[in-house]
């Protein structure tokens, strides 16, 4: 079982902060100017536990050294995955363009044609179908090739982008395993409260008021506020299941179980610095949002202005494509924000557990090619030491 090296006792020795982990002094260093010595750093974060400033500070300076590999991983595949999605649907609409048409101008209380609505319906599966595995695969592949280029920003050597197209494709698919998994945690609560969303959208609606709906509603709303601190608990304990993938080539049931493993006993921790993290890339990716939202209204209401009083589908589009191009790309900015920030730092979390639990440093320092100062004790399962 792993235990918790952690700074004092132990892992780096019985004194204060370790006994000596970077020196020999009372003081875990020489005898001299305050007799310390900070730990090494070869790369964005210290050879040693970290603090929720280095953990911040190491995914900032991870997008800093290493953003043409992260951000021009991420443009890339979120950028061909809008375009693919944008000729789809260009290729659907030219092919079932007059019957959306037709069902667009029917009047009140006419019904659409089943020979117009069955080539609707299945384009529009088509393309949702087309969309979430496009999404599948390019986020699998995010989320492989954030852990590897921080793997390499841990030690301070340099990286390639074609090898992180490399290292990411060559987990892919575990990784989407994992993701999959992931999110299954928290799919109760979230079907629950979107039951309950639907059901009173509806209700308004239709100004029904019948007690069918506010049972739905109640049942939806009570359920997801039972079920969902369970799942944000269960969410937190896999969520270095992603990081476990790519840093350690396990499969997605083992890389959950390992993720459980590491963050036994430091859950809070790890569930707020997460937390914090990803309202920070929210708020970011918001910021983000906001110019090319105010670029994309000056043409369309150019556009709008143009408009006859009964437009067609077709011309409605041109006119707001401007709009349209503009919130693409904001959003396209948004994500690339949204999936790479956070997964730096829950990267940096699993480093830390690592630290903590199974002294990585020397390890670290090994492969970083830097002296591992101190002593520190016998690697732990069995005399097996750990793998980076």
């Amino acid at each position: 079982m792993a235990h918790d090296a952690g700074w004092g006792g132990g892992a780096y020795g019985g004194a204060p902060y370790g006994g000596g982990p970077y020196g020999g002094g009372p003081y875990g260093g020489p005898p001299g100017w305050g007799g310390w010595v900070p730990p090494p750093k070869p790369g964005v974060i210290p050879l040693a536990p970290l603090g929720l400033g280095d953990v911040l500070g190491g995914a900032f300076s991870t997008m800093g050294r290493y953003w043409k590999q992260l951000f021009g991983m991420a443009a890339a595949l979120y950028g061909g995955a809008a375009l693919l999605m944008a000729a789809a649907v260009a290729i659907a609409y030219s092919a079932v363009s007059d019957r959306l048409e037709r069902v667009v101008s029917l009047d009140y209380g006419e019904e659409a044609s089943s020979a117009d609505l069955v080539p609707l319906v299945t384009a529009g599966g088509v393309l949702v179908l087309l969309g979430i595995v496009t999404m599948a695969i390019v986020s699998g592949l995010v989320y492989a090739a954030v852990p590897t280029v921080l793997q390499e920003a841990v030690l301070g050597r340099p990286i390639t982008f074609a090898a992180v197209w490399r290292k990411a494709w060559a987990r892919v698919f575990p990784v989407i395993g994992a993701l999959i998994l992931t999110a299954l945690v928290a799919i109760v609560p979230v079907l629950l409260l979107t039951t309950a969303l639907i059901t009173a959208m509806v209700s308004a609606i239709t100004m029904a008021s019948g007690g069918g709906s506010a049972i739905a509603i109640s049942v939806g709303v009570i359920g997801a506020l039972i079920t969902g601190p369970l799942a944000v608990w269960l969410w937190t304990k896999v969520c270095l299941a992603p990081a476990v993938v790519v840093f350690e080539g396990q499969g997605p049931v083992a890389a959950l179980r390992r993720s459980a493993q590491l963050v036994r006993g430091d859950w809070w921790r790890i569930f707020g610095i997460t937390l914090l993290a990803g309202l920070m890339a929210a708020v970011a990716g918001y910021v983000v949002q906001i110019p090319f939202s105010v670029l994309g209204v000056f043409p369309a209401m150019i556009g709008s202005a143009s408009l006859e009083d009964d437009p067609s589908p077709t011309a409605v589009v041109v006119a707001m494509s401007g709009y349209l191009i503009a919130t693409v790309l904001g959003g396209l900015v948004s994500q690339i924000i949204s999936a790479t920030f956070p997964q730096l730092v829950t990267g940096l979390l699993y480093v830390d557990r690592r630290i903590r639990t199974e002294d990585l440093v020397p390890v670290l320092a090994e492969a970083a090619g830097v002296p591992a100062q101190g002593p520190h004790p016998p690697p732990p399962y069995g005399g097996v030491a750990p793998q980076w």
